[in-house]
């Protein structure tokens, strides 16, 4: 698949906004049939004695000769301002711009434009100069931090413009004391269609897998004499969060304007993180032999709980970003110092809860490989063909341990790349390139993982005669119990446990 998304850099034109009360239309197009009256720079204006509330930045998107696409599933933009040094109008400390800014949409090029949104937005301004403040450094530019500008959640339509004012109000202190702007550059950012169209066909293509083994999961599972243990029941609600993020509802966003898919994917993707994290630990727990608290979702509430709190937490600063852009796509929690610093301490706490997690986990692991290190130190004194059937479930149990290692790891890298990728714009100088091999190969992953769990999990239906049960195999045997925890009685033995009957009877 190509990169997952491309960035295009605009160039506002500056238009002059000559209609007063008596205009005919209040949308200003950079280029096209209808143009604008356009300035070259800001001395033109002076010189033809045109205020700053006269200048309206234009900016069309797409570029000339281009269409938008709704395969382009979203679109970010960031703005960055050529501000120039004078002496007479300097930049003052912690400034702030006050946007006048307005989006609108057509679908043909002779088409009248619709409003989509319109909103007063102030960005604090983060510039630095590198040369001493004297008349000589006149002219040169700001180094200047990006802004967030805004984001929406689909790209329902062809042709977008976007108006931008800087309303100078001297009185009110309103865009006064902001240097001399030159320019207003803008970058867009969409996602690529040839990535969405491989990323809706591996979710097409992956839903019924997983729920075909979903069902013939929990059929085996009802066909017991006993009731479902809480290791099985932990695997089938994953089973239900991955089919839950895997149902390509997507499909609709190419058909519909539903600017709130942004908001419904990382919803389901936090429900499927919380499940994945919390089974996990209830993995490895069942499978510690020296725990006493067993088969109870009660004896993990110490580690479970703060899984729900952290996602809940993320899920309210979700609300709090993308939710607001629902209905001001020009928001961002980015804008205010408050906004930045939870913003910042959100993902910074995130990622180091997920770090000391895959810690925590790691322990557990190696409490589990002690825990069987132990028992296979009594295996020489069994039987051949118990021995053997013993050795093949501690194989086959540790790879599966370090499968799940591996997957937890990977989850965690992609978790904390994915939050610096999607704020890399708004923090400005940390920028990562992620492929898209990495995106499809995790959700990959994952997919996989909770295939061969349901595979390897799921009840025998086999039904074996009375000697070979209780024969040299002891599959009653207090040992036996130990290390398949999901045995309650001879109804019971895991599909893990079962793949190794055949070395045993050998």
């Amino acid at each position: 698949a190509p990169s997952p998304t491309t960035a295009v850099p605009y160039m506002s034109v500056k238009c002059i906004d000559v209609r007063k009360n008596h205009h005919k239309t209040k949308w200003l197009m950079p280029w096209g049939p209808n143009h604008c009256k356009k300035l070259k720079d800001f001395d033109e204006a002076v010189s033809r004695q045109i205020e700053a509330n006269d200048i309206v930045f234009a900016v069309h998107i797409p570029l000339p000769s281009k269409e938008m696409s709704p395969w382009f599933q979203f679109m970010l933009f960031i703005m960055q301002l050529d501000i120039a040094f004078k002496m007479d109008n300097d930049l003052k400390e912690n400034a702030e711009i006050t946007l006048d800014v307005s989006l609108a949409y057509r679908d043909d090029m002779f088409d009248d434009w619709e409003e989509i949104a319109h909103a007063i937005e102030i960005r604090k301004l983060k510039c630095t100069f590198g040369s001493p403040k004297t008349v000589e450094s006149e002219g040169r530019h700001y180094d200047c931090d990006f802004l967030p500008f805004m984001e929406i959640g689909s790209v329902a339509h062809k042709y977008y413009l976007i108006n931008i004012r800087l309303p100078v109000n001297d009185r009110k202190g309103i865009n006064v004391g902001i240097g001399e702007i030159k320019d207003i550059r803008l970058v867009g950012i969409h996602q690529n269609g040839g990535f969405t169209k491989v990323w809706f066909a591996m979710k097409t293509f992956l839903t019924p897998s997983i729920l075909i083994i979903m069902v013939w999961y929990w059929r085996r599972i009802t066909l017991m004499t006993r009731a479902p243990v809480l290791l099985e029941k932990v695997i089938f609600a994953l089973g239900i969060s991955m089919t839950f993020i895997n149902i390509p509802v997507e499909w609709f966003s190419i058909g519909f304007d539903w600017t709130w898919m942004l908001l419904f994917g990382d919803i389901r993707q936090g429900i499927f993180y919380a499940m994945l994290l919390s089974f996990w630990i209830i993995f490895c727990g069942e499978h510690m032999m020296d725990q006493n608290e067993r088969n109870r979702l009660s004896g993990y509430w110490k580690q479970v709980g703060p899984i729900a709190v952290g996602s809940f937490c993320l899920f309210i600063f979700d609300m709090c970003e993308r939710g607001v852009q629902l209905k001001n796509p020009f928001y961002s929690i980015w804008t205010t110092e408050v906004g930045t610093e939870l913003a910042m301490a959100f993902i910074i706490v995130a990622g180091i809860c997920l770090c000391l997690y895959f810690l925590f986990l790691c322990f557990m692991v190696f409490q589990v490989f002690r825990n069987i290190s132990g028992k296979q130190s009594s295996l020489p004194a069994m039987s051949k063909a118990r021995r053997l059937h013993y050795e093949g479930l501690i194989f086959r149990f540790k790879f599966l341990m370090l499968i799940t290692l591996a997957c937890a790891a990977m989850t965690v890298i992609f978790f904390i790349v994915s939050q610096v990728t999607e704020g890399h714009w708004k923090w400005g100088d940390i920028t990562i390139q992620v492929n898209s091999a990495f995106f499809t190969g995790i959700y990959g992953m994952w997919n996989l993982y909770v295939f061969a769990l349901m595979f390897l999990y799921a009840p025998s239906h086999k039904n074996y005669g009375d000697d070979q049960s209780n024969g040299d195999l002891g599959v009653n045997s207090g040992e036996e119990l130990q290390l398949t925890t999901t045995i309650t009685h001879v109804d019971g033995p895991t599909e893990v446990y079962k793949l190794a009957r055949k070395e045993a009877q050998e």
